[in-house]
């Protein structure tokens, strides 16, 4: 028995990291790396209560929480790193409240440093326009597939993830719309223009049915690899990496800032928050809300450049 499964099975009798790892996948629907990071800070944090003889999770108070915060703060984590560990413990603590194994969670009450707020970083106009240069110098196979990933990700703002596992029939080319499996499994339908539907149907006729048919591969997912298996999200972001090494752009970037750019754009030309929040996937406004902060320092700088009196 584990030093974790100890703490929790002393006085219980029930392995509340299974139960709490349950939870998580089934009613939360987190995903596998989600889960694998919410149980590393409980294994962290059973650690700590050894070290100050606090024999089971049930027996913490708030004061062992402020030693505990204490602690990781002198150990000079970054404070999104606090921040996760706490979160993960007040949702632990919260499953245990549920579960009425204690009376009140003493992680509820716990303030930590707000993060640094950091504004997502997006591709100006003339470097989007530098790497669809790249992506449209010839037909050659890859090139197309390459253009379809690049028209697709700046047509929708999807998570890399997320056109990773985009499925032929996921694509309703008459309301030119895709079916998005986004995090926690939830579903939503992403319109894209005519940019990205003739970049799709190129490749699919010129690239990716010769690629399928030379390599004998039979499966749906709509981006492959040069030997016709289906591109991962790993692969997608090495294929988008070369792109930006091709166009020569010279400030440090990646491939998720297509995602930034694509938010970017549709409230700088008057795209309201609701629409854009739906069509990225956000569960929350305020996850949205940031990118604001983006429009207004762009307003500013382009103000700032271009008025005669600025």
């Amino acid at each position: 028995m584990d030093l974790f499964e100890r703490c929790i099975n002393v006085t219980t009798g029930r392995n509340w990291e299974q139960e709490f790892s349950d939870y998580l996948s089934t009613e939360r629907n987190y995903s596998e790396h989600t889960n694998i990071n919410y149980l590393h800070d409980i294994h962290e944090f059973s650690l700590f209560m050894v070290e100050e003889a606090i024999k089971n999770f049930t027996d913490v108070k708030y004061m062992d929480v402020r030693l505990y915060l204490t602690r990781l703060r002198k150990q000079e984590f970054a404070r999104t790193t606090v921040a996760r560990k706490i979160s993960s413990l007040r949702s632990f603590y919260a499953f245990l409240l549920r579960e009425k194994v204690i009376d009140e969670n003493p992680f509820a009450s716990v303030t930590h440093a707000k993060k640094q707020l950091r504004l997502p970083k997006f591709f100006y106009s003339q470097e989007m326009e530098a790497l669809f240069d790249v992506v449209y110098q010839n037909n050659e196979p890859l090139t197309l597939r390459d253009r379809a990933l690049l028209e697709l990700l700046y047509a929708t703002g999807i998570r890399v993830s997320e056109c990773a596992g985009i499925l032929l029939p996921d694509i309703d080319q008459t309301y030119q719309a895709i079916l998005i499996r986004g995090k926690g499994n939830k579903e939503r339908y992403v319109p894209f223009g005519a940019f990205a539907l003739d970049a799709v149907n190129d490749y699919t006729k010129d690239s990716r049915e010769i690629l399928m048919s030379h390599f004998g591969k039979d499966h749906q997912s709509l981006l492959i690899n040069h030997y016709g298996d289906p591109l991962t999200a790993r692969g997608i972001r090495y294929c988008l990496s070369r792109v930006i090494e091709k166009a020569a752009l010279t400030r440090k970037i990646h491939p998720h800032m297509l995602r930034h750019t694509f938010a970017t754009d549709l409230l700088n030309n008057g795209a309201d928050m609701r629409t854009v929040q739906e069509l990225l996937g956000h569960a929350s406004l305020s996850s949205t809300q940031i990118y604001t902060h983006v429009t207004k320092e762009h307003l500013k700088e382009t103000y700032m450049k271009h008025h005669p009196r600025a």
